[in-house]
């Protein structure tokens, strides 16, 4: 089954990250399923060999140290969690580059933190040493580097489909695929065979998040919760998103051959550029600044920059040059941009003119707070 649509989505994809959940990649048992790891090697294999670029962001690594190690459970504590995940990750990466060395290519294991992609210089870095990857027609095998993750851990779902999404807009992907253990997006209980899948999300907007928060409890909530965050950060910077089943042989190659297969998400306008990506979709903001209802109007109706006048409250310490997120009167998130003040500066000329600035700080660099072309709307 096609449509016009996702038929678009397809042929515009040259370069696809795709993202593989534990539980696709595993039995019954916990143990990692060789022969699932065989053929989605594969098909990557003839996705390369078709023309396009791909990079796959992989969990697995703590559920295959459980395997090699013969536990039952996974472990509560941080140090037990690290260790697993420390065996695993060699035993999964091995995996990967066996099965693909039967296909003549080479996997490339890079373990990323948080700190990697918050960092301007080493975000720049971790994408070009992606691109050149490619260039050598390597897989890219990507995860988190849970031996020194501390945070991540600890969260069950989540991580490496937020940073699935990082890495899309890192690379400018047009096509994110979520490889889950369910179809897709429902409109009701998964489990429940009255539910219907939703083959296409134009808008990500609180009728779909209530849909996850309705679908259930326990494993299946947190995940499709996650995946929808994701898909969030794709679509807000103009692109793609595929939620389909991982367990299904040929998913992804149907997928682009513009099959209609699990739940495609729309992009929310035109595509960002790279530099705005990081500012509002990838480095950690430092602080917070709630916005009176005209500086509200101003950057989300007009495209103006943030004045100090409109700021009625700071939060956080930062530093000029740190991310900072925008914040309405009643709390929701606008946007995220580049201060160019400090928090300390900040909290002296909240609410003041721009022409009363000097005479406070004893200079005054720069008119606004945040300039528009360092700002990106990020609110729902």
């Amino acid at each position: 089954m096609h449509d016009l649509l996702r038929q678009e989505v397809a042929a515009t994809s040259d370069l696809v990250v795709v993202k593989v959940g534990t539980r696709v990649l595993t039995g019954p048992n916990g143990l990692l399923d060789r022969d699932r790891i065989a053929s989605l090697a594969e098909e990557l294999h003839q996705v390369i060999s078709g023309g396009r670029r791909v990079a796959l962001v992989t969990s697995g690594a703590v559920g295959a140290g459980m395997g090699q190690l013969g536990l039952k459970k996974r472990p509560s504590d941080l140090a037990h969690l690290q260790a697993v995940a420390a065996i695993g990750q060699a035993h999964l990466v091995e995996a990967y580059d066996q099965c693909l060395r039967k296909h003549g290519r080479h996997a490339a294991q890079l373990l990323l933190t948080a700190d990697d992609l918050d960092h301007r210089t080493r975000y720049l870095n971790v994408r070009n040493t992606i691109h050149t990857l490619m260039e050598y027609g390597a897989v890219p095998i990507i995860n988190e580097n849970d031996t020194v993750a501390v945070d991540e851990l600890m969260t069950t779902f989540g991580d490496n489909d937020r940073l699935a999404a990082m890495v899309t807009n890192l690379l400018r992907a047009p096509l994110l695929v979520l490889l889950s253990d369910v179809d897709g997006l429902y409109d009701g209980d998964p489990r429940d065979p009255a539910s219907k899948l939703i083959h296409t999300v134009t808008e990500l907007d609180a009728s779909i998040t209530a849909l996850v928060r309705e679908a259930g409890s326990g494993l299946g909530k947190g995940g499709m919760a996650s995946k929808l965050t994701a898909a969030r950060l794709v679509t807000t910077a103009g692109e793609n998103c595929v939620i389909a089943g991982g367990r299904t042989p040929g998913n992804l190659a149907r997928i682009l051959a513009g099959e209609t297969v699990g739940t495609l998400f729309v992009p929310r306008g035109g595509a960002v550029q790279s530099r705005k990506r990081w500012i509002g979709f990838t480095a950690q903001p430092r602080g917070r600044l709630t916005l009176d209802a005209g500086a509200q109007r101003a950057i989300v109706e007009q495209g103006r920059s943030l004045l100090a006048i409109g700021i009625t409250a700071v939060d956080g310490v930062f530093a000029k040059g740190d991310v900072v997120t925008l914040y309405d009167p009643t709390g929701a998130e606008l946007a995220r941009g580049l201060s160019n003040y400090s928090s300390t500066d900040v909290e002296k000329i909240k609410g003041l003119k721009s022409d009363a600035i000097a005479a406070t700080l004893s200079h005054c660099p720069y008119d606004e707070v945040i300039h528009r072309d360092n700002m990106v709307l990020t609110g729902e």
